[in-house]
């Protein structure tokens, strides 16, 4: 079934006054101008001025990280525990804090508190950095007296799943670097090297052997045409950047190829359910509905392909269907997690066992990352080996014939 799609949001800077009619200023994101102050004025503020923000270095959407925002719940935690009030911590968070974005973004949620909003209905007008779950948490902890003791779990969640994404950004640069580093050697041996023994061959008067010869001719093939090679390049690459953004078609497909590589697809298949299993754990404990939790569980993946079986569990739910009954409908889901999430529903403790998958999961990624590591570091070294000295032995070639012939 095709869910539908989120409108996007664009971010204005305001000014107006408020109810006490003082004169404030801050950001908003709606979808529209018209919608930006119809929210303003739910809020009892008259607009004075508005206008759409022009993005800069600074922007928040660019500059604040995840780490940055499971960093300051940390403080803001901590703060709150020690008896702090919420706008007075927030300020102090965004003053300490290196980020200006970051600083910025603690400083208007202060003001919106000040302002009267609970912390939960704060966080809702910042969506690009404070997801479903992290408000959910944060509004359980507001009406159960124990905020800080939420804002703490939802530190230790994000860090957890940022270790994962991490693990595995680092098991896949590694390869592409050294791929990369390939590709420049082979060019610069191409260019640089190869020319100095294509004229040293001239002089030979006699056909060079076959292997010398290929080599020779992408020497100067691409010596004439490095240009056309490179414009080759650059076009493919944009030329594929454009359609990936726009054909989520394109972007499925990729997320399934990606899955299905040797090596690395194990490694992105575990963390995704590592993910799965983190975010829709603390999304129960947190007291949220499973068909309303669903969204940003699928999210929390990073695979588009999970993502659309989390939206089918979500349809299948909303009929009253069970959570095992649904993930084993959508064929992604490996049966040990399966039979977890079976044993949860039946005792009444699927909090306590998402948990424990998310952690089986989590331990299967640092093995998964570890064994890549030690596999991958003789193939790259193989790989640049067989590029390097398959040139040096095509040159060597001609003068191990002139020498047998002498």
């Amino acid at each position: 079934m095709a869910t539908a799609k989120k409108s996007k949001t664009t971010e204005f800077e305001w000014t107006g006054v408020n109810q006490k009619r003082q004169e404030i200023k801050g950001e908003i994101e709606a979808p529209t101008l018209s919608q930006a102050r119809a929210l303003l004025r739910q809020r009892g503020i008259r607009v004075t001025k508005i206008k759409r923000r022009t993005k800069s270095l600074f922007s928040q959407g660019k500059s604040i990280k995840a780490v940055d925002i499971s960093f300051a719940s940390r403080q803001m935690a901590t703060m709150i525990g020690a008896g702090i009030p919420v706008a007075q911590t927030l300020r102090a968070v965004g003053k300490g804090h290196d980020s200006a974005s970051m600083e910025k973004l603690m400083l208007d949620l202060a003001r919106e508190v000040e302002s009267g909003s609970a912390l939960s209905v704060a966080l809702k007008k910042y969506p690009l950095h404070f997801n479903r779950l992290f408000t959910s948490l944060t509004e359980a902890g507001e009406e159960s007296g124990k905020l800080d003791t939420m804002l703490d779990r939802v530190a230790t969640y994000t860090e957890k799943l940022e270790a994962v994404k991490s693990k595995v950004k680092s098991a896949l640069m590694y390869p592409i670097i050294v791929l990369f580093v390939a590709g420049l050697v082979t060019v610069l041996l191409l260019l640089f090297v190869i020319p100095q023994f294509e004229s040293l061959f001239s002089d030979f008067g006699a056909d060079l052997p076959t292997l010398t010869r290929v080599i020779v001719d992408m020497s100067e093939s691409m010596q004439k045409h490095w240009w056309k090679y490179l414009l080759a390049a650059i076009a493919v690459i944009f030329a594929f950047s454009a359609v990936y953004k726009r054909s989520e078609k394109v972007k499925f497909g990729v997320d399934r190829l990606l899955i299905r590589m040797p090596l690395f697809g194990v490694i992105l298949k575990k963390s995704a359910f590592a993910r799965f299993s983190r975010t829709l754990s603390i999304m129960f404990g947190a007291g949220v509905p499973l068909v309303d939790g669903m969204d940003t569980v699928g999210a929390a993946t990073g695979n588009r392909v999970y993502q659309k079986a989390v939206m089918d569990v979500k349809n299948d739910l909303s009929t009253g269907r069970g959570l095992e009954n649904s993930m084993n409908a959508t064929g992604v889901f490996p049966n040990m997690m399966l039979q977890m999430v079976a044993s949860g529903e039946e005792s009444g403790e699927l909090e306590i066992m998402l948990d424990k998958v998310a952690e089986f999961y989590e331990r299967e990624v640092d093995d998964a990352v570890a064994a890549l590591a030690s596999i991958i570091e003789p193939l790259m070294i193989v790989l640049l080996g067989t590029i390097i000295g398959t040139m040096v032995i095509a040159m060597y070639l001609p003068i191990f014939k002139m020498a047998s012939v002498i």
